[in-house]
This record gives structure tokens, sequence and C-alpha cells, in this order.
């Protein structure tokens, strides 16, 4: 009888233990994180999962995410949104569906919410010191601030979805962080929908999307909406989610201070300015994230009331966290009380309005 030698021997074996480890089951549910877009991504799946199959999940959605980075990134110089600010003013571009798609629900909301999101603001949050340019945090003289003020709004840029085409009207610089790191969330999401994923969260840097449920015993998942604290993460409220996607605007993490006054990362489009009104967060829940994401920063530019005003008459599913003398209060829209029931909206104190 012939006998394998030592060295053969030794390869079988581990070609052995390879396949076995790519083989073993995970317990669930199994979570898959990471950095991108100087954020991060956490995945959680409750679908029963293999070593092997978690591994080749995980390099498909980051695959997805650089996608997005590589076509909508202001901090590439080789990114497609950067090719198109550099493009001559007046001239079509050819530019991707997932661009156009996302350039499109832009102007939407900014049409929606009167300019109160507006894509192409980039200059002026960069001379605000919140974007791509190192500049030091201080508050931008007045000439500086009006001639760039003069350039922005939506009506410099013309979108032609059927041509998969746009132009710059103005030399304006589009800045898509208003809505892109909800268009991520989607793409995540559509690509585990395409491996047969029933059951996951999706957060993409406090995005969220949701499919089915967290384990066996069908119950949902669960997500907290954040206190407005500066020194600590806590979270105000728990709400059960299932089948849907998430995004929360607020002002209360990115700012800096200047002679004993706030200036929040949230500029108002309008005035050029960061905001400054009582409104602390506004979590937007909607099938698309992208949409939520544009929605949340609109609303959290207009303020409470002039916000909800709007989220009532599009019907949009809208939490608003309101300062007050002793803290805050909790108001939400008719349209997020049906969705999540009266019911929760009395148990965690949410006036609906």
């Amino acid at each position: 009888m012939s006998r394998l030698s030592p060295l053969l021997a030794s390869a079988v074996l581990l070609l052995l233990m390879g396949c076995s480890e790519g083989d073993r089951p995970l317990e669930s549910p199994v979570q898959l994180e990471g950095a991108i877009f100087g954020s991060f991504y956490q995945v959680t799946i409750a679908d029963a999962l293999t070593q092997g199959e978690a591994q080749r999940l995980e390099e498909g959605l980051v695959e997805v995410l650089e996608d997005v980075d590589a076509a909508m990134s202001i901090y590439r110089d080789d990114s497609e949104l950067m090719a198109f600010n550099q493009s001559p003013v007046g001239e079509w571009q050819p530019l991707s569906d997932e661009l156009i798609e996302v350039l499109a629900i832009s102007q939407s909301v900014a049409e929606a919410s009167g300019g109160a999101f507006d894509v192409t603001i980039g200059g002026l949050v960069n001379l605000w010191s919140f974007g791509s340019e190192a500049r030091p945090r201080q508050v931008p003289d007045e000439a500086t601030l009006n001639e760039r003020l003069a350039e922005v709004g939506p009506d410099s840029i013309e979108i032609d979805e059927n041509g998969l085409q746009a132009r710059r009207l103005r030399d304006v610089l589009v800045d898509l962080g208003g809505v892109a790191k909800g268009h991520g969330t989607d793409r995540v999401g559509a690509y585990l929908d395409g491996q047969g994923i029933e059951h996951y969260l999706v957060n993409l840097g406090g995005d969220l999307i949701v499919r089915g449920y967290r384990d066996i015993e069908s119950q949902p998942w669960r997500i907290g909406i954040e206190a407005p604290l500066d020194d600590r993460q806590e979270a105000q409220h728990i709400l059960p989610l299932e089948t849907i996607s998430v995004a929360t605007s607020g002002d209360y993490r990115n700012y800096f201070e200047e002679e004993g006054r706030r200036y929040s990362h949230t500029l108002d489009p309008r005035s050029g300015r960061p905001i400054d009104h009582r409104l602390a967060s506004v979590t937007v829940a909607h099938p698309s994230n992208a949409w939520a994401d544009a929605w949340a920063t609109a609303l959290m530019v207009l303020g409470d009331e002039e916000g909800l005003a709007l989220a009532r008459n599009q019907d949009l599913k809208v939490l608003m966290l309101i300062r007050e003398e002793n803290g805050w209060a909790s108001v939400a829209t008719p349209a997020f009380a049906d969705h999540f029931g009266q019911s929760k909206m009395d148990e965690l104190e949410i006036e609906v309005r």
C-alpha cells in the first residue's frame, strides 16, 4: 500500500481544515463591522450563516460601499462627484445612474423644503471649516460669506434624469454629505436582499435600515434615539423597527465655539450660516434611507415649527427632540404615530402634533 509523504499529508490536512473552518456555522446574530467614509459600518445578520458565507458577504458589502465612495466622495480627487465639480460651467456631464438618482432626490427635497436642503453649499461648508478643505475653525468674514452665498442654490445645477447627465450653471461645489450616506445604506440593504438575506440591520454611521427580525422568536429589531447630549451617548427612546430605514440629523455632536457661542455644522443654505434654534435632532423613518437622510437634514434646518408643518404636509414619519428650559420635549408627526402605534407614543411620552 502506498503512503502519503509527510509534506503531502500536511497539505491535505490544511486543505481539510480550511474547508471545515469555512463551513463552520456561526452563532446568530453575526456582526460585520469596519471603517468607511470616515465613519463606520456595522451589519448585524440574524440568518443562519457559516464563517465562509459571512466572509463573502462582508467582502461584497465593502465593495458596494467603496463603489459609493468612489462615486460620491468630496474627499477623493478621483471620485465621479469631484470630476463633476471640476467640470466647465454650463457643460453637460454624463453621470452614473447612482449619482443621477442621488442628485435627483436632493433636488426634489430642495424644492419641497424651499431650499432648506441644498447640495450646492459645499463652498459654504468649507468656509465654515466643516468640509473637505483644511481650514481653522473660525467664523468667516461677512464679505467672503456673502460672495459664496450668492453662488449657491438648487438652481445652480441642472439634471437630465432621462439622459443621465447634469451640469453646473454656476461655479458651485456639490457636497452630498446630507444624502450619500443614506444612499450607501440603501445600497448595502439592496445587496443583502440580492444575496437572499432576510433578517438584518445595517448601521452606516448612524443611518439604519432593517429587514425581518432579530431572532428566531420573531422579535423586532430595536434602535435607540439618542438624547441630545454633548458629553455622552444615551438613548432617549427605544423603538422597534421592521422593514424600514431611519436617519437622524442633530446639532449636538459636530460644532465649534468662538467667544462663548456655539456654531453647528448644519448650515442653513438660505442664510449661509449655522442653524441657531431649539430643535436638537430630527429622526425620519422612510422606506429609502437616502430620502430619510435628506429630509432629516432639511427639517433640522427649518426648526421645529416650520419643520413639523412641512413634515405633516409631506406625510413624513418624523420624531423631533426639542430643547426646553429644563430638558427637551419629544414631538412626533401623525404619520410617525400611525406607524409605531399611539400606545408606543403614550408609553414613551411622545407628543403627537
